[in-house]
């Protein structure tokens, strides 16, 4: 199995291309959508995997805490997703599941004494995952539904690699 050199990640990293599509007012150049696609063809026409590398980080990777994460969580974690400090990835793929999101089987409880969830599951096919920190992780959790009965949904869940990631 191949892998991109680190000096070549570092370079990415110094050109700031880990932070395209990341707002300014986080450390990134908070580039179009058409602009961010025109660098990942550029990219894509010289080696496909750097392109997918940077893609993955920005497109699916962060995308979830860029659109939906609290002003707290982006403080804390855009400015390294733009340096690329923390490289992130995307965590759906399960062993039965493939990509069918309702198929997971990765299971999120809430510890309500420590406030924190628990997730349980395996992942596989996770662009970036031998590199990444920042990890968007998809998980199914019960929940209380408004006729007493329990159901399941599907959660995505910021995770970083020193939570216990393995």
């Amino acid at each position: 199995m191949g892998e991109i050199p680190q000096d070549v990640i570092d370079g990415f990293k110094e050109l700031g291309f880990f932070g395209l599509i990341i707002p300014e007012e986080y450390g990134g150049f908070g580039v179009s959508s058409t602009a961010y696609v025109r660098v990942l063809e550029e990219l894509g026409s010289i080696d496909g995997s750097i392109a997918l590398m940077i893609g993955a980080h920005q497109s699916i990777g962060l995308k979830g805490l860029l659109l939906f994460g609290t002003e707290e969580q982006k403080q804390k974690y855009l400015p390294k997703l733009a340096t690329g400090e923390l490289i992130a990835a995307f965590c759906l793929t399960e062993p039965s599941a493939g990509s069918d999101a309702g198929g997971i089987k990765c299971r999120a409880i809430r510890d309500e004494k420590k406030g924190v969830y628990i997730l349980n599951g395996t992942k596989m096919w996770i662009t970036n995952g031998g590199i990444a920190d920042f990890f968007t992780v998809f998980a199914k959790e019960e929940i209380d539904m408004p006729d007493g009965t329990k159901s399941d949904k599907i959660t995505a869940f910021m995770v970083t690699r020193d939570m216990g990631v393995t």
